[in-house]
């Protein structure tokens, strides 16, 4: 495949699952109709083990630089999960194809390695991740605080929701006796 050829869904998954074989541990194409004319949109979910993350976000890069909206996070009681949602075939109408990519790290040892050096735009959603939901971002060039303020408290994540989330930190107004 070249970076100039419009990548179809499957043509991307099949890329990922001869590339990563196991290390893909789901991938669903979903398609719906949009617009007036009920034109097919794609949207690729995948699951992909830790173990091959940077290179499958090099292997995106090389099939088609791919334009990259956000990266969600869950709390999912024993381990954290990264959604990175991108656009291939970005600006292409009609032809656009959402990917999104998911990773699972372990809450006792939530690290991934940055993608900036991949994707520069990525370095305020990895921030994010690092400060709301705690994981360690491994090589991200800049990793000060963006969004919550200097003085709130280290070890606190108010995406987390166990000990180390914001529950200690507000109070519920309706429990509290006047």
């Amino acid at each position: 495949m070249t970076k100039d050829k419009k990548l179809t869904p499957e043509a991307i998954v099949k890329s990922f699952k001869d590339k990563f074989k196991t290390k893909i541990k789901d991938a669903k194409i979903k398609k719906r109709p949009a617009g007036i004319k009920k034109n097919q949109t794609a949207n690729i979910w995948m699951k992909i083990d830790k173990s091959v993350f940077k290179d499958a976000i090099k292997h995106l890069c090389d099939l088609q630089f791919p334009h990259l909206a956000v990266t969600s996070g869950n709390d999912l009681g024993k381990n954290i999960e990264l959604i990175y949602h991108f656009t291939v075939n970005y600006g292409t109408r009609m032809e656009e194809i959402n990917f999104n990519i998911s990773v699972e790290l372990p809450k006792s040892n939530p690290e991934i390695e940055t993608i900036c050096d991949l994707i520069p735009g990525a370095l305020i959603t990895e921030r994010e991740k690092m400060e709301m939901l705690g994981v360690k971002i491994k090589g991200i060039p800049d990793d000060k605080r963006c969004f919550l303020p200097d003085d709130f408290p280290q070890g606190v994540y108010p995406w987390r929701r166990d000990e180390t989330g914001v529950e200690k930190l507000y109070k519920n107004l309706h429990e509290v006796k006047k």
